[in-house]
C-alpha cells in the first residue's frame, strides 16, 4: 500500500507535480481526519452507548419518583402523630369494655403501619442507591459488548474498504490487481471485489485496445505519406524506363531490365503501402467465404505445391468487405507459399465455429515451412517485421487489420521445423 501512495503522488498532472499536491493533501486529511476504522469504531460505538444511557437514566428517574410515591413516610408521621393525640384524648373518657378493646386495637394497627412506612422509607433509600450502581453496571457492561461488538464491524467494514481502495489506485496506476484467495465477511464485498476485477480487465482490455488503435493509426499516416511520396516519381521513372527500352543500345539492355524490374517493385510496394494506409470502406455485402477462399487459393498456391483445400458445406454468408477479404487471404497464403520454398504442402480449411458467441467463418491455412521462432511469432502482424528478403513487412499486417476491421481475431500456430498454421476468425455479423 505504501509502495502504491508513493507512485500515485507521483503521477503528473498539468500545472504543478502531482507528487507535491497529493502529498499535502493527504497530509492535510492525515491531520485533520482520523482514519476510517477509527472513525467507524467510534460512530458504532456511540450508537450502542448513547442511546443506553439516555433509557438507563429515564428508568433511574423513573423509578426513583415511584419509590417517593410508595414510601409516603411524612404522611404516615403527620397520621401517627394525629392518631396518638386523639388517642390520649379518647382514653381519659368513659367506654366501654368493647370499646376500649377496639380502641387499643386501632393503636396497635397505627403503630404498626408507621412502623412498615419507617422501614419501607428505609429500604426505598438503599434501594436508590442500588438502582443507581445496578444502571452503571448496565452501562458498562452495554459499553464493553458495544464495543467488541464496534471493533468487529469495523474490522469486517474497514478492512475490505481498505483493499478496495488500494485496488482503484491500482487500476488507476494500470497495474494488475493482486490474486488473493476468497475471504470471509459479506458476500456483497466478494461481489464487489470480482465486479472491480472484472473492471479492471475491461478496463485494461481497453488501453491496450487504444493503445493498439493509436499505433495502428499511426502506422497507417505513414504508410499513406509513403505511398504518396513513393508514388510521385514513379511515373516518370516508367515512361523513362519505357523511352530507354525503345531507344536504348544492346549492351544497355540489361540495366533497363534491371531498371524496370526495381521499378515494378516499387510500384508493388507503393500499393502495399497504400492498401495498409486505408481500412476497408464502403458497404458491406455478402461474402461467400468458401467460395472466396477456393478461387484465391487456386490462383494464388503455385503448381509446384499440394493445395489440401477443405470447406464445409453450408457455411453462412459473411457480413463484409470482398476485395479486402480477398487481399487479406491471398497474402496469408503468399506468405505461406513463400515459407514453402520449391516443395511442399499448403493446406487450407474453412469451416464455421463461434467467436464470443458468435457464428463465425473460420479459415486455417497451413504450411509445412520451416516454422516461425517463438520470439518472433508475437510480432509477424506488426507493420514493417518481416524475415524475407526485400520484404515490406505488411503482408500479414494488412490481413490483420482486415479482419480486425471485420471484428475478428487473427493468430497464428507455429513450430519450428514443422511449419506454420494462421488462423482467421470472421464473424457472420461482423459488421452490422
Amino acid at each position: 500500500m505504501n509502495e502504491m501512495r508513493k507512485q500515485t503522488d507521483e503521477w503528473p498532472t498539468p500545472g504543478a507535480p502531482m507528487g507535491t499536491r497529493a502529498s499535502r493533501e493527504s497530509a492535510t486529511r492525515g491531520r485533520s481526519r482520523a482514519p476510517f476504522r477509527t472513525r467507524l469504531f467510534a460512530m458504532l460505538l456511540l450508537f450502542a452507548v448513547i442511546p443506553t444511557v439516555v433509557v438507563t437514566l429515564i428508568w433511574a428517574g423513573a423509578a426513583s419518583r415511584a419509590l417517593s410515591l410508595f414510601s409516603a413516610r411524612s404522611a404516615w408521621e403527620r397520621i401517627a402523630v394525629s392518631g396518638e393525640a386523639a388517642m390520649r384524648s379518647v382514653d381519659r373518657a368513659s367506654l366501654s369494655p368493647a370499646q376500649r378493646s377496639a380502641l387499643d386495637q386501632h393503636e396497635q394497627e397505627l403503630r404498626e403501619s408507621a412502623q412498615l412506612a419507617r422501614r419501607f422509607d428505609y429500604v426505598a433509600g438503599r434501594s436508590m442507591r442500588l438502582v443507581v450502581i445496578g444502571a452503571l453496571v448496565v452501562v458498562v457492561l452495554i459499553a464493553v459488548g458495544a464495543s467488541r461488538v464496534a471493533g468487529h464491524l469495523s474490522r469486517q467494514l474497514s478492512r475490505p474498504l481498505d483493499e478496495l481502495v488500494g485496488w482503484t489506485g491500482l487500476i488507476r496506476l494500470g497495474r494488475p490487481i493482486p490474486a488473493q484467495p476468497e475471504r470471509e465477511g459479506a458476500p456483497e464485498f466478494e461481489v464487489l471485489r470480482s465486479g472491480m476485477r472484472t473492471m479492471a480487465r475491461e478496463l485494461e482490455v481497453g488501453r491496450l485496445r487504444a493503445l493498439e488503435a493509436e499505433r495502428a493509426e499511426a502506422f497507417r499516416e505513414s504508410a499513406r505519406r509513403f505511398a504518396h511520396e513513393l508514388k510521385n516519381p514513379l511515373t516518370p521513372i516508367r515512361f523513362a524506363v519505357d523511352r530507354l527500352r525503345r531507344g536504348a543500345p544492346p549492351e544497355l539492355a540489361d540495366t533497363v531490365e534491371v531498371l524496370a524490374e526495381e521499378a515494378a517493385r516499387l510500384e508493388t510496394m507503393a500499393k502495399s503501402f497504400a492498401q495498409f494506409g486505408r481500412l476497408p470502406d464502403g458497404p458491406p455485402a455478402e461474402v461467400d467465404m468458401a467460395e472466396l477462399v477456393t478461387r484465391v487459393a487456386r490462383s494464388t498456391v503455385p503448381e509446384r505445391l499440394t493445395l489440401d483445400l477443405e470447406c464445409s458445406d453450408g457455411l453462412p454468408l459473411v457480413t463484409g468487405f470482398h476485395e479486402p477479404l480477398v487481399r487479406a487471404v491471398t497474402n496469408v497464403l503468399l506468405n505461406a507459399a513463400d515459407a514453402c520454398g520449391h516443395s511442399g504442402t499448403i493446406g487450407v480449411r474453412v469451416f464455421l465455429t463461434s467467436l464470443e458467441d458468435q457464428a463465425t467463418v473460420a479459415v486455417d491455412i497451413r504450411d509445412t515451412g520451416p516454422g516461425i521462432p517463438s520470439d518472433t511469432l508475437p510480432r509477424i502482424f506488426d507493420p514493417y517485421v518481416t524475415t524475407k528478403p526485400g520484404g515490406t513487412g505488411l503482408g500479414l499486417a494488412i490481413a490483420a487489420q482486415t479482419v480486425r476491421a471485420h471484428n475478428g481475431h487473427i493468430f497464428a500456430q507455429s513450430a519450428v521445423g514443422v511449419g506454420t498454421t494462421m488462423c482467421l476468425r470472421i464473424p457472420v455479423h461482423g459488421i452490422r
